[in-house]
């Protein structure tokens, strides 16, 4: 069985925020939450690099281990998902969490955290497959579709990869024995490899 997981590529990442929209747009998630958002390392220094945050579906999930409930599980692809009819919104996750994941919404008196909210590797949640009551609480389940998570489909420059976790350590493997040192540490050639070199004519000055 695949184990899902989450890679994003800071040579290829260009903070256009795709994911974050693509995201928002395929599960409706409430105003005030961020299943994903874009966080950009030194800002405005030359070498500046971008990479897009979500809940990277821990092996040992933290939140997990803090849920005074447990409302936490792991599907049998590695995707952890909660249910949020045991949720009692009391933030152990969001404090536990090294990636911010959990979100709460804003709306509400002060105080009042509500029901948490987070990524779901667009798998749902524990109701059934596809159904209204899955996509009002959770979103889209497209791995049910046999499909792969919005934010990664909809990245421009592949820099997102979400799926299996053996292909994607595979491409990425790839991408960094392509990339060269010292001046081609960082740039397009970086991030798309080393342009294959043209071969002189026969006969031609070197």
């Amino acid at each position: 069985m695949a184990r899902m997981k989450f890679l994003c590529d800071a040579e290829r990442c260009i903070e256009c925020n795709g994911c974050v929209t693509a995201c928002k747009q395929e599960n409706e998630v409430p105003w005030g939450v961020n299943r994903r958002r874009v966080v950009t390392l030194n800002d405005g220094v030359p070498g500046e690099k971008s990479i897009s945050v979500a809940c990277m579906h821990c092996s040992d999930a933290p939140c997990m281990a803090v849920c005074p409930v447990d409302c936490f599980y792991r599907t049998d692809e590695g995707v952890v998902l909660h249910d949020k009819d045991m949720c009692i919104g009391c933030g152990y996750c969001f404090y536990a969490c090294p990636f911010g994941a959990p979100q709460f919404p804003q709306a509400g008196a002060f105080g009042m955290r509500g029901k948490m909210d987070k990524c779901t590797f667009c798998a749902g949640g524990p109701e059934k497959d596809n159904s209204k009551e899955e996509f009002a609480k959770y979103g889209s389940n497209r791995l049910a579709q046999g499909k792969l998570p919005a934010c990664a489909e909809m990245c421009s420059t592949k820099a997102l990869l979400g799926g299996d976790g053996d292909v994607i350590a595979n491409i990425f493997r790839d991408r960094a024995l392509k990339r060269g040192k010292g001046a081609e540490v960082w740039g397009w050639s970086a991030a798309y490899g080393k342009p294959d070199q043209q071969q002189a004519p026969k006969g031609a000055k070197s």
